[in-house]
């Protein structure tokens, strides 16, 4: 593909793409409730005269042919907000009281449209199918699982994902070998005693002495049970009980969570969390019970895809464009539900720029971008589609 021709094409769409990004950006939405996300997404498809059918709550799943209908690449963007204030006074400012696109997905689905109004005025053919995902709830119960259970990858050979960057400056690309980002599951325990008066705790239980033994336990998980070498993460976040400082706790309820990078890993931490939620209490003549709420799988890219997303920034941007992480994320992406068992890849979008005082993180009510990124981003998944052949 001819690189210049490609950057000319896509740049002469930059103000569609401004334009578009900017008004998802006015009016964000939480997950499972992007009514008006997903009615704007529609309208312009249907501009576009490309067939879409609605999916999971919110969700839109389009497709564009190709020349070789028998391969087909999967784009994906997620369109949920941050129940977060917007803090910025510029025009595009949120006019969602206490609902700010802090995490740039008002980006990831300006970027997938982006793709389909570049086939579209070019008035050509992309030489493979394209299927645009345009997923809700990323931020919350995760609407990538839910859509794939609808049909979202059927016939799919390889699906990207990108995510911005505040870490990296806008014109270059991160990318990732291997796990990209933890897997997480929620952690409930509840530790149960016997009440009775302080001034003589021989007579009781203590529920609190027992969950504070439990808490240490959970901690040697890491130390002690994971190869050095190895991944994982146990966070306890609250303890509740107790009803008084003279009264010996007969309940008290621990929430945490468990993440890791490999699956393996995981099962083999949550066996040994439940071994000691389970037997440590008995020792002091307590009980332990242990609910584990499976939270989204690790994101681990297939290296085959990284290497596309790899050239295509290499081709775009040139020789330093390309940001090679050396250490995974803890944090979750529900994208890993893709890429499971689909060749695939998610990479990052760099959009900081220092010289325009973008550089707040994101989750914050200060967030922004350097709008160049748009045409970045589309330029990216339009060449990872031809790299892909």
């Amino acid at each position: 593909m001819n690189i210049d021709i490609l950057k000319k094409q896509v740049k002469s769409i930059e103000n569609w793409l401004i334009h578009v990004r900017r008004d998802f950006h006015q009016y964000p939405e939480l997950g499972t409730e992007e009514f008006r996300t997903q009615s704007k997404i529609c309208e312009y498809l249907d501009k576009m005269n490309i067939p879409y059918r609605k999916s999971f709550n919110t969700g839109v799943i389009a497709d564009i042919e190709g020349n070789n209908k028998n391969i087909t690449i999967a784009l994906r963007g997620d369109i949920d907000a941050l129940p977060i204030t917007d803090l910025k006074n510029i025009e595009y400012s949120s006019k969602n009281k206490g609902v700010c696109h802090a995490c740039g997905h008002d980006v990831h689905t300006t970027i997938v449209l982006g793709v389909a109004k570049y086939f579209y005025e070019t008035k050509q053919k992309p030489p493979v199918n394209i299927r645009l995902l345009f997923q809700p709830a990323e931020e919350t119960v995760g609407g990538a699982k839910p859509m794939i259970e609808d049909g979202a990858l059927e016939g799919v050979s390889s699906v990207f994902g990108l995510h911005v960057d505040e870490t990296i400056d806008v014109g270059k690309i991160g990318i990732k070998y291997g796990p990209m980002n933890a897997s997480s599951d929620t952690l409930k325990i509840k530790i149960k005693g016997e009440s009775c008066h302080g001034a003589y705790p021989s007579r009781g239980v203590d529920a609190l002495l027992i969950a504070s033994h439990v808490i240490i336990a959970l901690q040697s998980i890491v130390s002690r049970n994971l190869d050095a070498r190895e991944s994982g993460v146990i966070t306890i976040g609250t303890i509740n009980g107790g009803t008084a400082g003279n009264i010996i706790s007969d309940e008290i309820e621990l929430k945490g969570t468990l993440r890791t990078l490999d699956s393996e890993v995981r099962a083999r931490m949550k066996k040994r969390i439940e071994e000691i939620v389970k037997t440590l209490p008995l020792a002091f003549s307590g009980k332990g019970e242990l609910s584990i709420e499976p939270g989204y799988a690790a994101l681990v890219n297939h290296d085959k895809s990284v290497d596309i997303i790899k050239k295509s920034a290499l081709e775009l941007f040139g020789e330093n464009s390309v940001y090679e992480k050396k250490l995974a994320n803890m944090g979750v992406e529900d994208f890993a539900y893709f890429i499971e068992k689909t060749e695939g890849a998610f990479f990052t979008l760099g959009i900081r720029n220092k010289d325009k005082n973008i550089t707040a993180q994101a989750h914050n009510g200060n967030f922004d971008i350097d709008e160049s990124a748009l045409v970045n981003g589309v330029m990216m998944q339009v060449l990872n589609v031809f790299n892909s052949i």
